[in-house]
């Protein structure tokens, strides 16, 4: 598929690590402000460690260990979803886009985003898939066992998107085990140092970046610029 004539070329950002909630609002600010011209955009960024509720987050699946000296801080937010966990060395891409623009219902965008995804990790070796019912992406660790490696929640307003997906990369998963992943009990979550794949986040950063230029259908270059606070 090719863009059709005067077709809008996606901006890309590199936030570097950021404040969840002060990207949060600059989000809905830029959604806010946008019109029928207004180029999409992505962000690529990692979040100091938070949880995040989505709207339909319920307490029972929020942490059950609050012993730490440092808690992680608990964001309610307006996405979709449950809740899930952010932090150093995970890879975040979200992705400020007009569905109604590319012609995209919401179960296809939501398939596209995973696919980037799904795309980036084969081409390391590392089968994945979607579940229709359980948005994200999930790997096989055994015949029995499988694990998410990549988590997905949007908002939808006016028909433009933003927050996005997350891929766990090289983090300490530990704050996972305190909560139901998703608002799923006992899920397991793992990440790509942990399947074998030796590309670090900024590597990945930039392969889910083309992909989802891809996804786009856009044909501007995509480029990351080494992140000067890692």
């Amino acid at each position: 598929m090719h863009a059709g004539p005067g077709w809008i070329v996606a901006n890309f950002r590199q936030l570097g690590r950021a404040d969840y909630q002060a990207t949060w609002r600059a989000m809905q600010a830029f959604t806010a402000a946008r019109d029928a011209s207004t180029p999409d955009e992505i962000w690529l960024t990692e979040h100091p460690p938070v949880y995040t509720v989505g709207l339909a987050g319920r307490p029972e699946h929020f942490p059950r260990d609050e012993s730490s000296q440092q808690p992680i801080p608990l964001i309610r937010t307006d996405r979709g979803g449950q809740i899930t966990y952010h932090g150093p060395g995970q890879v975040v891409a979200y992705t400020l886009v007009d569905i109604r623009r590319l012609r995209l219902g919401v179960r296809q965008y939501v398939r596209r985003l995973e696919s980037a995804i799904i795309d980036v990790l084969a081409a390391h070796g590392v089968m994945a898939y979607g579940k229709v019912d359980a948005p994200g992406v999930y790997v096989r660790l055994s015949a029995n066992e499988e694990a998410k490696i990549g988590a997905l929640g949007l908002k939808i307003r006016n028909g433009c998107t933003y927050h996005g997906v997350a891929l766990n990369v090289d983090m300490d998963l530990s704050p996972f085990a305190a909560i139901d992943p998703c608002g799923y009990a006992g899920l397991k979550v793992t990440q790509t140092r942990a399947l074998g794949i030796e590309a670090d986040a900024q590597q990945l950063a930039g392969e889910l970046c083309g992909r989802l230029q891809q996804m786009l259908m856009r044909a501007a270059p995509c480029t990351i610029a080494a992140n000067e606070e890692h």
